[in-house]
């Protein structure tokens, strides 16, 4: 599989690195095109991926993506039409704020498309991809995308009015947990814990909790319930953060977000 990629910011950049981490990817068959940025051109340096000026190197790539800044998702669309019409390439967008009906107005209703919002472990292959596909999508070109995706992490399918909500919990909901262990980090450091460990300790303890979650399929309150003994120290850590306004906090953080969008 050929993928081709245009933008290699913040997301594009994950993911190109997710695709090369995988081992399922020579860094040749990623076709990238940098935005003035320049910054594809220093991810280049170090992973090794074909980083190009010319939109016709897209014509070899079974799959393009494009990762490129809302306001010109259009413009790439419409310099991509002469190139990929014939074959009928898969494209994915992965920004926010353009719409498939808005892409097919160009390409065509019946043409491969599908809106994606990736998050950055994706770079680690640890991703969580929301995925809304064109209603006509045939199976060839949905078993494409979802392969590439798959080599990134997990994809769940959502109705495209949800990815804007998919995309704060999913993307920005990273950030406010990095807020959450560096906290307790903090907290471990003031009673002697050295940093290094304390910030190992939080990531694991993070990651297996989720893990479990995962794996377990029970609601976070019930786990909950199953470290918080009558009378004991885990009971009054949660009470310490009701008092705070932890749950609150969090909610309102979402809500904050989604009223900005």
């Amino acid at each position: 599989m050929k993928i081709g990629i245009f933008g290699a910011g913040h997301m594009g950049g994950a993911m190109i690195k997710g695709w090369i981490n995988s081992k399922q990817f020579d860094p040749s068959d990623i076709v990238v095109k940098g935005g003035s940025h320049k910054t594809a051109n220093e991810l280049q340096k170090k992973l090794g991926f074909t980083l190009t000026d010319s939109i016709k190197d897209f014509l070899r790539c079974d799959i393009i993506y494009i990762a490129v800044n809302p306001s010109i998702v259009m413009t790439v669309i419409t310099d991509l039409l002469p190139i990929v019409k014939e074959k009928q390439i898969p494209i994915v967008s992965i920004s926010a704020g353009v719409t498939l009906a808005e892409m097919s107005v160009v390409l065509g209703p019946d043409y491969p498309l599908a809106h994606a919002i990736p998050n950055t472990p994706v770079q680690i292959n640890k991703g969580t991809i929301g995925i809304s596909y064109q209603n006509q999508l045939v199976d060839n070109a949905r078993n494409l995308i979802d392969m590439s995706f798959n080599y990134l992490g997990k994809t769940i399918e959502t109705n495209e009015d949800l990815l804007g909500i998919f995309g704060t919990l999913a993307g920005c909901g990273p950030a406010f947990v990095d807020v959450f262990m560096e906290a307790l980090a903090d907290g471990a450091v003031l009673h002697g814990m050295d940093r290094k460990t304390a910030y190992e300790v939080t990531a694991r303890m993070v990651s297996s909790t989720a893990e479990l979650m995962i794996a377990t399929s029970k609601h976070p309150g019930e786990l909950k319930d199953q470290v918080t003994s009558p009378g004991g120290t885990t009971i009054k850590g949660v009470t310490a953060l009701e008092k705070n306004g932890f749950r609150f906090a969090a909610i309102d953080a979402i809500d904050t977000i989604m009223k900005t969008d």
